[in-house]
């Protein structure tokens, strides 16, 4: 089963792994954070719970970056309250970010699947039992519209992210959070404007299942 969603956030920053001090963004929606994203969708709060399906992402805008200064907290000390605790620090921003998320079953044991949690989601959202605004990144990083699209939909001109061992793009797509050496990374670029509406073979990115 394979479904398509139109995604649409104002404003977000995909943190890069390695940033320290200067928080840089990735140019582009990471694997492993629309899959955060579409688990958020449907409150599901186990994020092995649908491992094995596959992600294809299509971009249909080109977002623009900026910069802007605020504050980190980064506890060095015990007490949270600590000024020391605190400290300005740059961070780079995405603006008007929109893009095409294809999710595939593909291995997804669960019952139901997540395309057809994502589909009832969207039928029926008073249904769903979740918590917090849907994001893409951090909490504050609102998403302002997701849309399921029909299978006739043929629509804008979309620049496809692929794999490609060589390719300047070096995203996530499974992190893991008590430290980084679970953590699995992938080569992409990103493919120019293009009227394919279907995603190509080297588009879709399978989130592991073990």
């Amino acid at each position: 089963m394979t479904i398509a969603l139109q995604v649409e956030v104002p404003i977000a920053c995909f943190r890069q792994s390695r940033a320290r001090e200067y928080a840089e963004t990735y140019p582009v929606p990471p694997p492993s954070t629309v899959y955060g994203m579409l688990l958020s969708i449907v409150g599901e709060t186990n994020r092995y719970q649908h491992c094995g399906i596959q992600l294809a992402i299509g971009l249909l805008s080109q977002p623009q970056k900026s910069r802007i200064i605020r504050t980190f907290r980064r506890f060095k000390k015990k007490d949270i309250h600590d000024p020391s605790n605190a400290r300005p620090d740059y961070q780079e921003l995405l603006t008007d970010i929109q893009f095409i998320v294809w999710i595939a079953t593909g291995k997804d044991k669960a019952k139901p699947t997540l395309t057809e949690r994502l589909q009832q989601a969207l039928a029926n959202p008073q249904a769903i039992t979740r918590f917090g605004g849907l994001c893409l990144g951090e909490s504050r990083d609102l998403v302002n519209a997701v849309t399921l699209l029909s299978p006739e939909y043929t629509g804008q001109s979309l620049s496809w992210i692929v794999q490609d061992e060589n390719g300047s793009l070096t995203l996530p797509y499974w992190v893991d959070h008590l430290g980084s050496r679970g953590t699995r990374w992938q080569n992409y670029r990103l493919l120019d404007p293009s009227q394919q509406w279907e995603p190509p073979d080297l588009a879709w990115t399978v989130i592991p299942s073990d």
